[in-house]
Parts: structure tokens; sequence; C-alpha cells
């Protein structure tokens, strides 16, 4: 075996490690130990992804020296290469630029218990990523329900802790349907090894048995994930778990953690049931309807929404509905669509989210009609929002634009999805355009800030503690703007990024 192929299970361990070490350490070493193991964990998943483009093939590590059925394997190829590297960037930019934010935010007491959750949440989201068994992606589903909990409640105010107590009563309720789903999956196939189950489940449907079981199955996991993932109906924590919580965690949840969950889900589809199966069941037809409403309803709310976070918390839940109606597309293309989604969108809300820190400050959110003149004061900052709302807006030379024509062009095969897919596409941009435009609009017109210090325009400096130092600042400026160039690199030149995703898919079942 290539040491490489170690890769994954240090990526892994070395997050886990990282966590247990913050927890003894204090709030300075624990960042920089933080920052060291996901700096360094993302080398290992670019050196990786290389070496697996490379190969054009995809490896299965055993765990320890037991095969299955006792075993447990990890499982690593493209797709989960570049997951794990997305994931690393987001998680890495994420603490770098909301420095200030847990320095004001988050007692001094406390800072190393919130490097110890990130660092646990980067582990959870590796797992779910690599892992070749059902079982263990349930574990770390509720590890990484935990963490998320923590990112939203390091604050520790009331209104962050009712938001944490909601986000995991729903979340429970998806873990334990996720969970009912895998026992009775284990009842009738006897495997938890993901490629175990996927051989005894074509052999069941094929013999014609089991056939209800097998679609109650189905809904029962895929309902169980969306949940996780926040899909419309089940998106009501999103709000405020979003707006409330401190600048990277609002960035990671939004950007990494309800993705890794979708990312499960297409392992479900792929390696688990098996695409012909999971098409026979029906669920594919639920999953484009569900993500259709949520790209609809979630941009109604955010034009509804007058506060900056919440808007773009309720754009979040209007582009998991685009990831949704990818995948519910039921082909090659919507699921390649559908990745590369995931990717640029959480790329691009924690853009949103660390881009819109500047203009709130000490403030847990601000009104968008608030917003009219900042652009002035934080030039940098809003042309990275700017980027990262014409990113969403679908506007061309952005990775936004990129998604959303992968997505219709994987509908038009597809009888009448196709034309449920080209009608929410065009009316979701033109929501999005209304909420997105309406804060750039405000953030460079004039008769807000002139220049001078006055109320209404200087909201970050109004307490000194409060102000970011200047380390502080040139650190967010950098990352946000690394941010928005990765975001028009991909937009640019999507050609790399989409091979990478073609080829993983097709050597993912």
């Amino acid at each position: 075996m290539d040491f490489i192929m170690n890769f994954p299970f240090f990526s892994i361990m070395i997050c886990m490690l990282a966590a247990l070490s913050s927890f003894m350490l204090g709030r300075k070493a624990a960042a920089i130990v933080a920052k060291g193991a996901i700096f360094i964990t993302l080398v290992l998943s670019v050196v990786l992804t290389g070496w697996l483009h490379v190969r054009g093939e995809s490896f299965v590590y055993m765990m320890g020296h037991f095969p299955a059925p006792w075993g447990n394997e990890i499982r690593a190829g493209e797709l989960e290469g570049v997951m794990a590297i997305f994931t690393c960037i987001v998680a890495l930019l994420s603490l770098t630029a909301g420095k200030t934010s847990i320095r004001t935010a988050v007692d001094k007491s406390k800072q190393n218990l919130f490097y110890l959750i990130t660092c646990l949440m980067e582990a959870s989201l590796l797992a779910l990523i690599y892992t070749n068994d059902i079982f263990t992606g349930y574990v770390f589903i509720e590890i990484n329900t935990i963490a998320g909990c923590g990112l939203i409640m390091i604050k520790n105010n009331g209104r962050a802790i009712a938001s944490a107590v909601r986000y995991m009563v729903v979340s429970l309720v998806g873990s334990g349907l996720f969970l009912i789903g895998t026992t009775l999956l284990y009842s009738i196939t006897g495997h938890l090894l993901m490629e175990n189950i996927n051989s005894s489940v074509a052999e069941i449907h094929a013999s014609g048995n089991y056939s209800v079981t097998i679609t109650i199955i189905t809904a029962l996991m895929t309902v169980g994930l969306s949940i996780k993932s926040g899909l419309f109906p089940f998106h009501l924590w999103i709000p405020d778990a979003y707006a409330v919580s401190i600048v990277p965690s609002s960035a990671m949840l939004s950007g990494m953690v309800s993705k890794g969950y979708i990312f499960l889900l297409i392992k479900l589809i792929y390696r688990v049931i098996g695409f012909d199966v999971f098409r026979s069941t029906g669920v594919f037809d639920l999953i484009f309807v569900a993500g259709i409403a949520a790209m609809i309803m979630g941009s109604v709310a955010a034009i509804r929404s007058g506060y900056l976070r919440r808007m773009t918390a309720y754009s979040s839940v209007s582009q998991i509905g685009y990831i949704f109606m990818g995948i519910g597309i039921a082909n090659e293309a919507g699921a390649v669509a559908a990745i590369f989604h995931i990717i640029t969108h959480g790329l691009t809300k924690s853009l949103l989210f660390m881009s819109a820190a500047s203009f709130t400050g000490k403030k847990e959110d601000i009104k968008i009609s608030d917003l009219k003149g900042l652009g002035h004061k934080h030039p940098v900052s809003a042309a990275t929002f700017s980027a990262a709302a014409l990113s969403i807006v679908g506007f061309p030379l952005f990775a936004g634009f990129i998604a959303k024509m992968l997505l219709a062009n994987a509908s038009f095969t597809e009888g009448w999805r196709m034309y449920g897919a080209i009608c929410a596409i065009a009316v979701s941009t033109i929501l999005n355009v209304v909420y997105f435009f309406r804060c750039i609009i405000n953030l460079y017109a004039y008769g807000g800030f002139d220049g001078k210090e006055d109320e209404t325009a200087v909201v970050a400096t109004e307490e000194p503690q409060f102000a970011p130092t200047r380390y502080e600042k040139t650190i967010h400026g950098i990352s946000v703007v690394l941010l928005a160039l990765i975001n028009l690199y991909i937009g640019f030149a999507p050609k790399l990024l989409t091979s990478i995703l073609t080829k993983g898919l097709n050597v993912f079942d």
C-alpha cells in the first residue's frame, strides 16, 4: 500500500488530536494548534486529490486488520478529496477572518473551547466524507450536530442558547430518522459497509423482495439528511442560528456543515442504495420538488427580511434548494452540478458572512437600510460582499453563474424536470436580484456615510474594545479577497473542477 493512502486517516486524526489539545491549551496556543491542524489537513488533501486525479481511480483503506463485516473502512476518490479541500479552506479562512469576532464576542476563558469545537467539527466532516461504513457515518453525524450546537451557543447569551437548543431538537429528529433507516437497512442486508450494502440491495431489488421496505428506508434516510441540511420546510432553525452566532460560526455552519449532510446523501444514493434502485423508489421526484420549493420560498423570505445576516441566512435556504434540485434531476450531470454548487455556494456564503462582519461590527445584525454609504467606509468588504452577491445571483464570470448553467444543462434531457428546473432557476434568479441588489445599492449609496464619523454610518467603532486592530483588519481583508479570487477563478476556469467531479463520480459507486 502506498503511504499516501494513509492521508485520509491522518487528516481525521490530526483534527481530532488538535481538538483534544485545544482543551488543555490557552486561547492563543489553541488558535495556533487549530489553524495549524487544518492547514496541514488542507495540504494532505491537496496532495491526495492530485495523486488520485493522476491515477484516475479510488481506493479503500481498511482500518486495522479486520475485514468486513467486522472491520471499518475509509474510501477516498477525487470527490472526497475535493470536498476535504473545500471544508479545510472554509474552516481556515473563517477562523482567520473572524479573529475580531472571536476576540470580542467569546469570553476569553472559552476561546480555546471554540477552537476545540471547530477542530471536532472539521474531523467529523472529514469522517462523513471519507467513511465507507454507514453506521460510522451516523456516529459522526451526531458528533457534527454537537459541534454545530457548540458553534452557535459559544457566544453564551440567551438568543444564542435558544437557537442552539432549537438546532439540536430539529437535528435530533433528522438523526433519528437516519438511524431508523440504517437499522432497517442492516436488518435486511446484514451489512454496514457501503459496498456490501449496495450489492445486497441490488440482489434484493432484482428478486422483487422488500420493495416497500427499501422505499421506506430510502425515504427515512433522505428526509433525515434533508432536515439536518435545512431543506425547506425543515429550515426554521437556520435564520436564528446563522444570524445570532458569531461570524466564523455562521460562515462555517452555512458554508460547510450543512453541505456535509448533503454529500452523505449523495453517497447514500450512489454507494449505499444504488442509483437505479434509488430512482425506482420515486424519492428523486420528492427531492426535486422540495428543491424547487426551497429555491422560491427561501428567496421570498429573504426579500421580506429587513436585516442583513437574516437575509443571508434565508438565502442559504434558497441555495440549498438549488443543490437538492440538482440531485433530484436524477442523472450524472445533475449530480455533478449539485456537487459543484455545494462547493461554490459554500465558498460564496462564507464570504458573504465574513464580509458582512465589517458592516455589523459589535451588533448581531444590522438593518439593510442602515447599510447606506458603508461601502465607502469599508471598500474591501463592500467589494467582496458585492462579488459574493453577484455570484449568488448568477452574474457571468462568477462561480454561481457556472453552477446555474450546469443545473440548467443537466435538466435538458429529463422531460418534465427540464421545465420545472428552468422556470425555478429563472424565478429564483429574479428574486435573488431583488434582495441582493438592494444591499449593493445601499452600500454604495450617498447620503449615509460621507467621510465623517456620524452615528448612522459608523458601527464598528462605537466602542474601542470592539474595533478590529490593524492586524485583524489586514488578515480579514486578505481572507475575504482570497475567497473572492477563488470564486472568480472557478467562474473563469470551471473546466478543471467539473472534470475532477465528473471523473470522481464515475468511480464513486
